[in-house]
């Protein structure tokens, strides 16, 4: 009799583990009220179908500390609140040169209407292919969806290119009401253009430009994003008020000509000027100034 009650133990052990590997295989629709506790996710498609992981601290930004991008983060900004009102709002394209803010242009939106019932969803570029699974997962919440792609780009015959070309418009079933699509990249049309794709393009008899299929089929996808916004690379003066302003939040003693030129400096060595960099350039300032603080204390105890 203890032998056969050991067994059935261990036969409602094997059924409770082989029960949860089929939940996660099946993908379970996520919790309504996860989306209550939890303002940021990323879409894991690591095991089964994939499923929705809540981000417990998303990193905070501030769209006021984006200085130099205030045209491109207004455009964002009201597409933004015409999405949470229920207005006509558009699938958003960011695109420009490396650390220009793009990024934390997205991140900030979630800081300033998080309270208003904003969400971000992130998916990383490889599990697009499961682009409709995700926004099934989405739809029907009360709480409107940023979908962020983040630093996207495909290469020829990349997979997850037809997905979001279909999630955009074009396919049969709409994306969901509460869902739009927010992707950064720094290529303005996703992928690669070549000399070639331009060999195909004709004038017709009426001397009308007409593309290469190739081309065509590349610009086709950037085209469904109706609202596209170019962050473009800052200029000398502007990358200083980036940094005095960095400096300032960061109650640096460091200011004036000194701070200029060592920030100079930093954007030579690093061959950009931009807002990364300046942040870059004070987050090492910070430790340096930091570090020689720290040794100075320690000379004069030792004295």
């Amino acid at each position: 009799m203890s032998r056969l009650r050991r067994s059935l133990s261990r036969l409602e052990r094997v059924l409770a583990l082989a029960e949860r590997v089929l939940e996660e295989l099946a993908g379970e629709g996520p919790d309504p009220r996860v989306f209550e506790r939890h303002r940021a996710f990323r879409w894991d498609a690591r095991r089964g179908r994939g499923r929705l992981v809540p981000i417990p601290d998303p990193r905070p930004f501030d769209l006021d500390d984006l200085v130099g991008v205030e045209r491109a983060v207004a455009r964002l900004v009201r597409n933004t609140e015409q999405f949470l009102e229920g207005l006509p709002s558009h699938h958003v394209l960011l695109h420009g040169e490396r650390g220009t803010g793009k990024s934390s242009a997205v991140r900030g939106l979630l800081t300033r209407f998080g309270d208003r019932g904003l969400r971000l969803v992130e998916v990383h570029r490889d599990d697009l292919l499961r682009l409709p699974e995700v926004l099934d997962a989405l739809r029907g919440l009360p709480q409107r969806v940023l979908l962020f792609a983040d630093d996207l780009s495909f290469g020829e015959g990349e997979g997850g290119y037809r997905e979001l070309k279909a999630a955009l418009e074009g396919s049969l079933a709409a994306p969901p009401e509460n869902v739009r699509i927010v992707a950064t990249s720094n290529r303005r049309h996703l992928l690669p253009e070549r000399r070639s794709d331009n060999l195909a393009a004709r004038l017709d008899e009426d001397g009308e430009l007409h593309l290469g299929e190739a081309l065509e089929e590349k610009l086709a996808l950037a085209d469904r994003f109706g609202l596209v916004i170019g962050f473009y690379g800052f200029d000398q003066r502007t990358y200083l008020e980036i940094v005095e302003r960095y400096a300032r939040q960061a109650g640096l003693a460091l200011a004036g000509d000194a701070l200029r030129e060592q920030a100079l400096r930093f954007a030579l060595e690093r061959s950009s000027r931009s807002g990364r960099t300046a942040r870059q350039f004070v987050d090492d300032l910070r430790g340096r100034l930091a570090l020689a603080a720290r040794r100075g204390e320690a000379q004069r105890a030792r004295e």
